[in-house]
This record gives structure tokens, sequence and C-alpha cells, in this order.
């Protein structure tokens, strides 16, 4: 059998805490910036941290 690929498209855009737990970015900030508040593009600056909701998916995408 070859080898399991991670999902690159996964591996782009996830990564975890020392902890297990997965970072992701915020939505929103690439283009269009222009009508958006400076307090609100800079709160999308900054990581947090995938819904429970969401984490099994995101561990089988990132699975290698």
């Amino acid at each position: 059998m070859p080898k399991m690929k991670s999902k690159s498209g996964a591996k782009k855009r996830f990564t975890f805490t020392g902890t297990g737990k997965i970072k992701r970015k915020h939505a929103y900030k690439s283009h269009i910036l222009t009508k958006k508040s400076t307090k609100r593009k800079r709160n999308l600056t900054y990581t947090s941290l995938v819904s429970k909701a969401d984490e099994k998916n995101i561990r089988e995408l990132l699975q290698a």
C-alpha cells in the first residue's frame, strides 16, 4: 500500500498547538478592506482555535 497523504489545502490552513489543539486564521481579511474598520481588520489578524464540532473532520484531513 502507498502512504496516506494529507489534504494539501488543509496543510496550508491549519497548524497544531503544543497541546494538540488546531489553530486557524480568520476569514474576510484578503480583499475589499477599505470598507472594513481598522478595529475589525486588526481583530481578524489574530489566530483562533477550531471549534469542537469541526475538529474531528479537520484531523481526518491532516492525518498522514
